[in-house]
């Protein structure tokens, strides 16, 4: 399920009525690796939602984020993410228990999305020199075109 919001302006479009702009809340990805569970089933494809301010300043009081810094990324990462393969119940220990190359690229895509506000970028053809837009969270793996 992708949830949308309309935006507070809308764009005009010629000679059809004002719609709303719709802001994508919701990304899909495919890890590099996969998450094992304990019957050994793999899980790649997942669910990166927006983050809130809440889910940035409610990791603050954990614990176990003041034992360790280093685990803000974990209890983060786990809060917006709302799928992964089969499983709907993500938590910290099933961000504990991705390989060290998964949880780096959930820490990337979790920037992009966020911090960039989306997940386009410009790229010139290096053959033809043309400028065109490529959206990098359709979904496939870093590095693939």
């Amino acid at each position: 399920m992708r949830r949308t919001i309309a935006a507070a302006t809308a764009r005009p479009e010629a000679d059809s009525p004002v719609q709303p702009e719709r802001l994508r809340t919701e990304f899909a990805f495919e890890l590099p690796r996969g998450y094992v569970d304990e019957s050994g089933t793999v899980h790649r494809s997942g669910v990166m939602r927006l983050a809130t301010a809440r889910d940035e300043l409610i990791p603050l009081r954990d614990d176990r984020v003041r034992e360790n810094s280093a685990y803000l990324s974990v209890v983060l990462i786990a809060r917006v993410l709302t799928r992964l393969g089969t499983i709907e119940d993500v938590h910290p220990g099933v961000v504990e228990d991705l390989f060290a190359s998964d949880l780096a690229f959930l820490q990337d895509f979790y920037q992009r999305i966020n911090a960039e506000g989306h997940t386009r970028a410009a790229v010139t053809c290096p053959a033809c020199r043309e400028n065109f837009a490529v959206d990098l969270a359709g979904g496939g793996r870093l590095g693939e075109s």
